[in-house]
Parts: structure tokens; C-alpha cells; sequence
């Protein structure tokens, strides 16, 4: 019964974090539950209207509503469909993402719905621990599937929790849509690019759709040669050079580094010298993030693009490593075309792919 789940997971799964999980993987290989299913970056969200109308849903569409820093157009993070609790059917249950929102003050019928699920026990933990708001069940009605619990004793407590945990509940769902996303990808591996990758110092993975558009010593293009109406165009680069100090990595020498590969490189008319691409400066204005890319320091960077002849444009998303051993740096991209459509999800596509190619280890590492 989910009440023992809930009684379970809050007594015995407590993390010594904010998050408390309670995963199933081993049962779940041997399931006899349906597959879940659901569109990338699709939520189910069972809430009370008048809780999703107030404040608590203004704290949780903050969260989840959230535009996508990059693109050339808002877009939110997540498509979110928010449900009455009371309305969860068997097919809503099969969703992959789901999460449930409610106050153990709340007497209203739907949050009620969803506080019966919850043991005595369990509540009474919660009060005593006012900063316990989150449960994660893995697999709970359908396999493949995440199920969360937003809670709190009253909504001060869950707006307090949700504002501090903001970053981190995005993070989760980004994280799991990336996986799934992964999974569907590379199914099919392009070994083309990955042995063009490997004259880079880079480790490529990518779809066996994918094919080279161009190659040379430092540089390889890859493109999907098809792309349909329904479907982005989408090219990756993958570019190398060599790392002499942190003065390449400031922001106006990364930019400028781009529209170096660029200009050399890529046209929107191959027949036309004047239509490479360059950034857009303004709207969006480009954004950097740091990060840390297998122990590598690296930065991120999304915002729009356009040809100098201002014929074609659309966003993308890169990331710039640095390889401090070898002495290199990596400039690696992916942009798309796609007028008058959603980009979202190619930049989720692009993010993914970026995120799966890692640098080649070193002849010392490598023997």
C-alpha cells in the first residue's frame, strides 16, 4: 500500500540531505508494471486549485515555469499539467514524472486526498522536522517513472523549503529527462565520429544519424544530412586548440573564439562567404555558467546565433573545457535552425549529446 511506502521511506529512508529517496531498482527489473510514458520535460502536477491559484503555486511555477536562460523566445523549463489529486486516474499515473503538492493543515478535499496517504507516523515526523518537505519514490506505479511528494506542515513551511531548494528540484527533473533522453540517443552510435573525434582528443558520442559535414586537423562538423519539417536542424562542432592562460576563457575571448571557428568554417550558404555565423549579442544576450566536466573546469554558455547576413539565426548551447595535462582547450557546440518553433528540447538534445562526449585519457592514462 503507498500509506506503508510513505511510513517506510520517512522512517527508514531519511537522508542526511534535503532529499529523501526510496528507490526500487533491484525489484524493478523484474517488474510486472506497465512502462511509464509521458513527453520529454512533461510534469504531472496534483495539486488543490485554490493551493496552485495562491501563493504555493506561485513559489512552484517560480520552479517549474521558469524560462530556459539562451533561447531566442521564452520558453519554460517544463511543460506542467496541473491535475486535481482526486483526478489521478490509471492512465495519469502511468506518467514519468509526477508530483504530488500538499499541506498536512489543508482540509480541503483534494489535499486531503493525497494527506491520507501519508501514516500517522510519518506526519508526525514531518512536524517535528519542519525542514523534511521532499520524498522521491522511483517506479511507484510504472517503471521508469519518478514520483514526488512536495509537503509541509503549513505553506509558510513548504514556500520556505521550495524558495531554498529551487535550484535542486530543477536540477532533479533536468537530470532524469537528460538520462531518458540519453537512453533514446544513442541507442545507435555514430562510430564515424567517433574515430574523427578521437583526432581531436575527444571521445564523441553521438547518433549514428549524425554524419560529418567537415573535418579537418582541429575541427569536425557534424550535421543531421535530413531534417524534416517536424524536427530542428541541428549541427554539433567540436573544435581544439591549444591553452596558455585564464585570459581565453573570459567571456568577450570565448565569444571571439566562436566566431573564429566560425567564419572559417561555417556558412549558412556554403556559396555565400558572407553568411557565416555569428553571436547575437542583445536579445538573448549570451549567459556563462562554470562547471566541472569530469574533474575538467569548464564553462557553459547559451544564447542565439544569426548569419552576418543576417539570413538564418536560431540559439545554441556550448561548453569550453579545459584540459590543464595536456595543455588544451575544447570548444565544443551545438546550434540549431528551427523558425518559428519551440527550441527547448533541441537544446535538450544538444545538452545531452555535449554532456556524453568526454575528453580521451592520456597516453600515460590510457596504458
Amino acid at each position: 500500500m503507498i500509506v506503508k511506502r510513505i511510513t517506510i521511506a520517512l522512517l527508514v529512508c531519511i537522508a542526511s540531505i534535503a532529499f529523501w529517496s526510496c528507490e526500487e531498482s533491484e525489484s524493478s527489473k523484474n517488474s510486472t508494471k506497465p512502462k511509464a510514458r509521458g513527453a520529454v520535460g512533461e510534469i504531472i502536477l496534483a495539486i488543490d486549485s485554490a493551493k496552485w491559484d495562491g501563493p504555493v503555486g506561485n513559489v512552484l511555477k517560480d520552479i517549474f515555469l521558469e524560462d530556459v536562460q539562451g533561447l531566442i523566445r521564452d520558453e519554460s523549463m517544463f511543460d506542467v499539467r496541473k491535475v486535481d489529486p482526486r483526478g489521478m486516474n490509471r492512465m495519469l499515473k502511468m506518467a514519468t514524472n509526477i508530483v504530488y503538492v500538499t499541506t498536512f493543515d489543508d482540509r480541503k478535499a483534494a489535499s486531503q486526498n493525497i494527506n491520507s496517504l501519508f501514516s500517522k507516523e510519518a506526519k508526525e515526523q514531518a512536524s517535528a522536522d519542519p525542514s523534511k518537505y521532499i520524498l522521491r519514490s522511483e517506479d511507484e506505479f510504472a517503471v521508469g517513472q519518478e514520483v514526488i511528494y512536495l509537503f509541509g506542515n503549513n505553506e509558510n513551511e513548504l514556500i520556505e523549503n521550495l524558495k531554498a531548494n529551487k535550484s535542486k528540484l530543477q536540477n532533479l527533473f533536468q537530470v532524469r529527462e537528460r538520462n531518458r533522453l540519453e537512453r533514446v540517443l544513442l541507442n545507435r552510435k555514430s562510430s564515424e565520429a567517433k574515430v574523427a573525434g578521437r583526432d581531436l582528443g575527444l571521445e564523441i558520442n553521438v547518433p549514428a544519424s549524425y554524419q560529418i559535414a567537415k573535418s579537418t586537423d582541429n575541427f569536425l562538423w557534424l550535421r543531421q544530412p535530413t531534417p524534416r519539417a517536424d524536427r530542428a536542424d541541428i549541427s554539433m562542432f567540436f573544435y581544439e586548440t591549444d591553452y596558455h592562460s585564464e585570459e581565453q576563457l573570459f567571456p568577450e575571448a570565448l565569444l571571439d573564439l566562436r566566431e573564429s571557428i566560425t567564419k572559417m568554417h561555417i556558412y549558412g550558404d556554403p556559396n555565400n562567404r558572407n553568411s557565416y555565423l555569428i553571436t547575437e549579442r542583445v536579445d538573448p544576450s549570451p549567459v556563462f555558467s562554470n562547471f566541472s566536466i569530469n574533474n575538467n573546469f569548464a564553462i557553459e554558455i547559451r544564447g542565439g546565433w544569426k548569419t552576418n547576413n543576417l539570413s538564418m539565426g536560431g540559439s545554441f548551447m556550448a561548453y569550453v573545457i579545459v584540459d590543464d595535462k595536456k595543455g588544451k582547450l575544447y570548444y565544443m557546440e551545438g546550434f540549431l535552425f528551427y523558425p518559428n518553433e519551440a527550441h527547448r528540447e533541441a537544446i535538450r538534445e544538444i545538452e545531452t549529446l555535449l554532456l556524453a562526449t568526454e575528453l580521451s585519457p592520456s597516453e600515460d592514462q590510457a596504458s
